[in-house]
């Protein structure tokens, strides 16, 4: 439910998938914990959420669950309760953690449930609310204000944030409706790009079967037919899939969300740090050099190494 300016309150950031392109990184990490410039990368997600009004959140798990309340020394801290009260259908019992003074939820998956289980799985949180997702591997600045604003009153059961460029344009719209993905209905060829957010209502659970693993993409392809599938193009702001190791170093050089070396870093003043960003904790060795890279949190340079167009995880 959203409240009459159309602020949508809960968000569930999908945090369980393996990030397998992002290997070896994703060997110590879930991939929304991936550092960018200095915060996990899905805490850029919920801080973009939270200023757009969101109050609550959902994460679902899978890949090194406890990292998720051990990032950066107790990022998603313990809020007292133990256990919280809602359980998915894999019969366990959500973690209620905290994250700036907001609920957070988190579901394990012991199994992948892909993207229509882990939904599903949190129907007993969604309870009667309109829902914002968000991929917890991709970074935006798309205004989301917008997509609250185009899902309500739609009459759509869920709406999608669209790109108009991008590599994988499967999404046909037209006034507002998604009526084919990927031509999978014989309809059209996409002309958009899926952004990986979208709204949704809760009556997309009733398409999305029980104690499967399944994706979303059938109840959407439902919603189509039905022209209850809404579609909105976001072209402001910025949006990156760091999804391999490429695109992970090019939103450090591109995006400049903050000082590059952090306070905390240890940098040896006859070393050399040229176009990089260094984490906190991090140590650079004397005569190192560094250029082009992403220095990880507590990862070491040795001295004399030389370090260009690297990550170096520790």
């Amino acid at each position: 439910m959203a409240d009459k300016a159309g602020v949508i309150r809960k968000a569930f950031l999908l945090g369980a998938g393996l990030g397998t392109r992002l290997r070896p990184l994703t060997d110590v990490l879930p991939k929304p914990l991936v550092p960018l410039f200095h915060r996990p990368l899905v805490e850029w997600a919920m801080m973009a959420c939270a200023e757009a009004g969101v109050e609550e959140f959902a994460i679902n798990t899978h890949h090194f669950p406890e990292r998720w309340r051990m990032a950066d020394g107790g990022w998603l801290m313990a809020d007292g309760r133990g256990r919280c009260c809602c359980s998915g259908w894999n019969g366990l019992m959500a973690e209620s953690v905290v994250w700036e003074d907001r609920p957070v939820s988190l579901f394990h998956e012991p199994v992948l449930l892909e993207t229509g289980g882990g939904i599903k799985n949190i129907e007993a949180w969604v309870g009667s609310d309109d829902v914002l997702v968000h991929n917890g591997d991709i970074y935006s600045s798309l205004p989301l204000e917008k997509l609250m604003q185009a899902h309500e009153g739609s009459g759509n059961v869920v709406t999608l944030a669209l790109r108009s460029e991008g590599v994988a344009k499967h999404i046909a719209v037209e006034d507002g409706r998604v009526f084919d993905i990927r031509n999978m209905l014989g309809r059209a060829e996409g002309k958009y790009v899926f952004s990986g957010i979208y709204i949704f209502s809760p009556e997309l659970l009733e398409k999305i079967p029980v104690d499967e693993k399944v994706s979303v993409i059938p109840a959407f392809l439902e919603l189509a037919k039905e022209e209850r599938l809404g579609g909105v193009v976001l072209d402001e702001g910025v949006w990156f899939d760091l999804g391999d190791a490429e695109s992970y170093l090019t939103a450090h050089r591109e995006l400049g969300l903050g000082d590059a070396i952090h306070s905390e870093a240890v940098i040896s003043p006859d070393s050399v740090v040229e176009s990089s960003v260094i984490g906190a904790g991090a140590v650079i060795g004397a005569g190192a050099v560094v250029r082009d890279s992403v220095v990880w949190p507590g990862a070491v340079v040795k001295e004399g190494a030389v370090v260009e167009g690297m990550i170096v995880c520790g």
